[in-house]
């Protein structure tokens, strides 16, 4: 069976749990597969995220994660594509460009003003899929965080 991406339902977290969570372990969380379900059924149920899920031979080998923000200069919402993770077994056959490419025309289809992403300095794997896909690293802006 071909790679097939869908929007994931409640039905399907149990399937992109796993994956959320060596997501969350990947940037140097502690393991919680319940946290990491939960979370991600809150989102669902409440309809606070958009989430895309990856399967080769109907097993879930990825997903991405978006979440609407707006930009108030633009008056036009946006989508902050703040997860995408894909299973080391799986890497290297499209998966990750074809999530892109999916997250990218749900964009269009929402008419926002773009998609925004964000990765670690030194993720450079990610970064080359992500600049290999068309998105472009922003250099005029400086992003800030406080910890709360």
């Amino acid at each position: 069976m071909p790679l097939q991406i869908k929007r994931a339902a409640e039905g399907d977290i149990a399937a992109i749990a796993p994956l959320f969570n060596a997501y969350r372990v990947f940037y140097k969380k502690e393991t919680d597969l319940a946290a990491a379900t939960k979370f991600l059924t809150d989102r669902v149920e409440r309809d606070e995220s958009v989430i895309y899920m990856a399967e080769l031979d109907g097993v879930a080998v990825g997903f991405c994660q978006l979440y609407p923000i707006f930009s108030s200069v633009n008056l036009k919402r946006t989508w902050l594509l703040n997860d995408l993770f894909v299973a080391e077994s799986a890497r290297g056959k499209g998966v990750a460009t074809s999530l892109l490419q999916t997250a990218k025309a749900f964009g269009v289809d929402t008419n926002a003003k773009w998609l925004l992403l964000q990765t670690a300095v030194d993720n450079t794997t990610a970064q080359s899929v992500y600049e290999k896909n068309g998105w472009q690293r922003i250099e005029d802006f400086v992003f800030y965080e406080i910890i709360i």
